[in-house]
């Protein structure tokens, strides 16, 4: 089974990396191109289904992080709870 050809800029640990503007950015780009794609895919110009499924995913994954940020589940990017964590987690080693 193959997979849906997707973003490799938009994989949950760059997203994170991203702070809340990147996020909305990256999610309007996302929503652009999937608008343009429905569009070619009506007028049977689309040539990569795949790419459909594809920037579904990113969207969702964009989604995600928004949302585990805002339940707590995930720290903001560059937070200081993300570099002591990081600091406690080389100190147990």
């Amino acid at each position: 089974m193959r997979m849906a050809v997707g973003s490799k800029d938009l994989s949950i640990e760059n997203l994170a990396a991203l702070d809340k503007d990147s996020l909305g950015e990256a999610l309007r780009k996302a929503k652009t191109e999937l608008f343009n794609l429905r569009f070619q895919s009506a007028t049977g110009q689309l040539e990569n289904n795949a790419r459909l499924k594809a920037v579904k995913r990113d969207i969702a994954r964009i989604y995600t992080v928004l949302r585990e940020r805002e339940l707590g589940i995930r720290p903001q990017a560059g937070s200081a709870e993300t570099t002591a964590e990081t600091t406690s987690e080389e100190d147990a080693k």
